[in-house]
């Protein structure tokens, strides 16, 4: 296992033939810290007797950062899914621009964020932070990627994720860096990382082309784990990806790219 940082995996994305109590299981046996999407649609007793340890779930259920309606549901289904996250000792809640839908498609898409979105946006997140520190959690924000995978999403790039938590600039919200959406919308990896060290809580993995595990694509992820232990990370990194061929070697490419 690697001693320079917690690794995880998205129970979600592999095994996905196996029950979730299967998945669950194998992923602790392996070593790795589980992260989830969304706990409606899981059996909570289960999990909570699993003696997983969870390193993510999605943070809230509905809702939206820029506008008065969206973010009162926002914040009415974060505080749920912060009871729910206790409950099962996860570390971080995670957050989006605005809720994702089927095939990861925005429920409510948005082109351009104006001024007043911005405002808007930080001001829902400073009151995420209220309720982090309230209920005692961390909720994170993550970046998406336009391109492919979510068009629509306001408030999705590293750049944006980055100003609206760096600007809050709260204990009880953080970044969930994802390279793999950041490798297609902005590149530039390792100054990434830089740039958004003093406030990541979470990194998040998978190769481009596909998603796939680290090794399978275009990302030199030795090299961003060899960056990351030099800038003096030493915290989560999960791989939120689909393995290439058998799940268990996918799971192993992983931690040798982050044993450093």
């Amino acid at each position: 296992m690697s001693d320079t940082f917690t690794l995880a995996a998205c129970v979600e994305m592999l095994w996905r033939d196996r029950p979730m109590e299967w998945r669950v299981k194998r992923l602790t046996e392996m070593g790795f810290q589980v992260g989830l999407w969304n706990w409606p649609e899981h059996d909570l007793a289960m999990l909570e007797k699993s003696g997983a340890a969870f390193s993510i779930m999605n943070g809230y259920l509905s809702g939206r950062l820029a506008d008065d309606e969206g973010a009162a549901d926002l914040l009415k289904t974060a505080k749920e899914t912060a009871a729910v996250g206790k409950r099962l000792g996860v570390a971080r809640l995670n957050l989006h621009g605005t809720g994702l839908g089927d095939g990861g498609l925005p429920v409510t898409p948005c082109e351009i964020a104006t001024g007043a979105m911005w405002l808007k946006a930080r001001d829902t997140l400073n009151r995420i932070a209220d309720l982090a520190e309230a209920e005692g959690v961390t909720f994170t924000l993550e970046n998406l990627n336009l391109p492919v995978d979510h068009p629509g999403v306001p408030f999705g790039r590293a750049e944006d994720t980055l100003a609206l938590v760096s600007s809050v600039n709260r204990s009880g919200l953080r970044l969930n860096l994802d390279l793999y959406h950041a490798q297609i919308g902005e590149g530039n990896l390792i100054e990434l990382c830089r740039a958004c060290l003093p406030w990541i809580g979470e990194v998040q993995v998978a190769d481009v082309p596909g998603r796939m595990e680290p090794g399978s694509g275009e990302i030199n992820y030795r090299g961003i784990a060899r960056a990351l232990k030099d800038m003096g990370y030493q915290g989560a990194v999960g791989m939120e990806a689909f393995a290439s061929g058998d799940a268990e070697a996918a799971l192993q490419a992983f931690r040798e790219a982050f044993t450093v």
